[in-house]
């Protein structure tokens, strides 16, 4: 199914997910140099009187997000610690899958390589806190609780360990294609009412890939930064 773009218009239609992937990138920059000026102001810590997107940043980041790290990570420490790589994680697949409900755009996640690239730097960044956490006793997490077993567990927990950004960038890929594949059909056949229906179904299942995304991720690096104790 053909899918119109508006970067077809100026012959970049082929790197649609790259120049969408950079949009977005650059609606996330401006939305954070716009808050970081709101927050320099005196008056910062009283809320706007109006619904702005500091409002909307500030219920998603503090009032939902860093409240949902500190209960998975165990303290507002270990949140803080971790939040500019979820938060940024979160809020860079939520803008890419809007991106798709926006008429002539594609979501940058409807194409395989940026799940995958969102999927490979939550790995790498995982196994990078549990060595600096744990140091080399991070590989004692892949040789299970039996001294007997070790070696059969350690492969079996290399093994989920690359399974890991598979999962999360097949999930991710395959819902968003699912969604803006649905929508295109139903407002190709229908025009009007029924469309609403779906752009309203889009944004729930844009909100929901994004968050399962964050959460599995903030999962992860809470196990391979438990201490040996913790996981005993």
């Amino acid at each position: 199914m053909e899918h119109f773009s508006w970067f077809t218009l100026i012959g970049l239609g082929q790197y649609d997910y790259i120049l969408g992937s950079i949009l977005v990138l650059i609606i996330l920059a401006l939305a954070g140099f716009g808050i970081k000026k709101a927050l320099s102001r005196e008056d910062s810590v009283l809320p706007d009187e109006k619904f702005s997107i500091r409002t909307i940043f500030e219920i998603l980041t503090i009032d939902f997000l860093f409240d949902l790290f500190t209960n998975m990570l165990g303290s507002k420490e270990r949140a803080k610690k971790y939040f500019p790589l979820l938060g940024a994680s979160f809020f860079f697949i939520l803008f890419a899958n809007f991106l798709g409900i926006i008429p002539g755009f594609l979501p940058p996640t409807g194409n395989f390589n940026v799940p995958v690239a969102c999927a490979l730097v939550i790995f790498v960044m995982y196994n990078f806190y549990g060595f600096k956490e744990n140091g080399l006793a991070y590989l004692k997490h892949f040789a299970g609780p039996v001294i007997f077993l070790a070696p059969l567990m350690f492969i079996i927990e290399v093994i989920s360990h690359f399974v890991r950004p598979v999962s999360l960038s097949l999930r991710l890929f395959m819902n968003i294609t699912g969604d803006h594949l649905i929508l295109g059909v139903f407002t190709n056949l229908v025009h009007y009412i029924i469309p609403a229906i779906f752009i309203g179904l889009g944004i729930f299942v844009s909100f929901l890939q994004a968050f399962i995304f964050t959460v599995l991720s903030a999962i992860y690096i809470s196990l391979a930064t438990a201490h040996e104790a913790e996981i005993e």
